[in-house]
């Protein structure tokens, strides 16, 4: 029997990732996962709504060419072309993991796996049931949406976000039951693909822990495309009768709509996996990690989702990195402090660090510098106009602590701001770089200078916090 210096549970970003980064240190290493490689950020998450995002985006922009002097004929949409165009990207980008994999030498192996204690594990398949060692195994399984009872999940009617993207016909509406970023970024697809969409958040407020600067751009934006949204508002029932869902909300009238999209949340994939067994503690479904991704047993590692630590792809794949390190001997520890993450509405949101408002919640002395897309050659040019850009910096310093984005690129720009916080540059610094113009970026700058009240784009007094 083979002995594997690291095995690896499951195929996600943040498991094969690890598996790629092992073999590159030389380690003899295996892959086991009972589905498709790419887990389900590949296949069932991330890039399959990114896909149709994009499709989404394109539709929005040809809606405005008549702005830039281009007469087209109403755009005509085909949802299932669309569809079948997010399959090809997920088709191609799966292939594109297999061969990284194989061309690190990592041994893939396809089944269900188990810990039958330190360094042993079981992979059952539907034929047979095989058994391997491992001196050190990472456990990177990932999560799963939350499917509430009281809302009857039957794939068909009530979905959740993976059955969602499995749909080849457009609904003529929608209401989805979450107004977090999995929620928001559906609903802004499909009310540009044309359904009729509603957002229901039981919070005050959509997009939590979102500035609320930010969101109220996004919900701008909704009300412009139709999406009506309910806050505050809680589901009190469903009832699916001939093809429709009746829903009941607290304090409003029944709604009657052809699907319903429940996005309350994703949960770890932790059972079935022999962890107490094998003297693995878990809290709340979640396994127990230190900062070096050791979980409660020598030798064994957690990563990503089922960690909960932060439910982030991008973080799975950092923590992979931590987890190989120290399963190879070394003695690393995760540093969380710059996370940026990107919100696919329509207009996109970047962010990282801390908002203005949990600054405040922190009591913290801080400064903030903004800067309008409005203000911007380059959005101006694109016809992108909506949208701003807030960095918080410490009053003492100048180190910023955290950027807010809302506009075209968000997603990209906020790359920046990550990259300035994690080399400890001040908004004053930032504001000396030189940037290009007319870009985008440009922006970033500017709210930088207006940390200290100096920006030359932006009209009127320098607004304090």
């Amino acid at each position: 029997m083979t002995e594997y210096d690291i095995a690896v549970i499951g195929g996600g970003p943040g498991g094969y990732v690890a598996a790629i980064r092992a073999a590159q240190q030389g380690a003899c290493v295996c892959l086991i996962e009972a589905e498709r490689v790419g887990g389900t950020c590949l296949n069932h998450g991330c890039i399959p709504t990114k896909a149709l995002y994009s499709t989404a985006q394109l539709l929005h922009r040809m809606r405005q060419a008549e702005e830039h002097g281009i007469l087209v004929d109403t755009p005509r949409f085909d949802f299932a072309k669309a569809a079948t165009r997010k399959d090809e990207v997920v088709k191609k980008l799966v292939g594109g993991v297999e061969q990284l994999l194989k061309a690190n030498k990592v041994e893939l192996y396809r089944g269900k796996a188990s810990l039958e204690g330190p360094g042993r594990l079981r992979i059952q398949r539907p034929d047979v049931t095989a058994r391997l060692r491992a001196k050190n195994i990472i456990i990177a399984t990932g999560s799963r949406a939350v499917r509430p009872e009281a809302f009857a999940v039957d794939g068909r009617n009530v979905l959740t976000s993976r059955e969602i993207l499995a749909i080849k016909e457009l609904p003529e509406s929608l209401l989805v039951i979450g107004g977090g970023y999995i929620g928001c970024e559906f609903a802004s697809i499909f009310a540009a693909f044309g359904t009729q969409v509603t957002v229901v958040e039981q919070l005050p407020r959509l997009l939590g822990g979102s500035d609320p600067q930010v969101v109220k751009e996004v919900e701008k934006s909704f009300q412009q495309a139709g999406i009506a949204v309910h806050t505050d508002t809680t589901v009190e029932g469903l009832e699916v009768d001939s093809g429709r869902v009746r829903v009941r909300l607290s304090g409003r009238d029944e709604v009657s709509v052809e699907k319903v999209l429940v996005a309350v949340g994703r949960t770890p994939n932790s059972a079935d996996l022999g962890l107490e067994e094998a003297g693995v503690k878990t809290e709340k479904g979640a396994i127990l990690v230190d900062e070096g991704m050791r979980t409660s047993q020598a030798g064994i590692f957690a990563i990503g989702d089922v960690t909960n630590i932060i439910q982030l792809a991008h973080v799975a794949s950092y923590q992979a990195g931590i987890a190989v390190a120290n399963a190879l001997g070394g003695d690393e520890k995760a540093d969380y402090q710059v996370v940026p993450s990107a919100i696919f509405t329509l207009p996109e949101i970047g962010q990282v660090g801390l908002t203005e408002e949990a600054a405040r919640e922190r009591d913290l002395d801080f400064e903030v510098g903004r800067f309008s897309y409005q203000a911007s050659s380059k959005a101006l040019c694109d016809g992108e106009a909506r949208g701003l850009v807030k960095l918080v910096a410490a009053a003492d310093d100048g180190r910023i602590l955290g950027a807010s984005f809302v506009g075209e690129e968000a997603s990209s720009l906020v790359a920046e701001a990550a990259v300035a916080m994690a080399a400890g540059l001040s908004a004053e610094a930032l504001g000396r770089i030189i940037h290009a113009h007319p870009t985008l970026p440009e922006m970033v700058m500017e709210a930088a200078e207006d940390v200290h009240g100096l920006a030359v784009h932006k009209t009127g007094r320098k607004r304090n916090r």
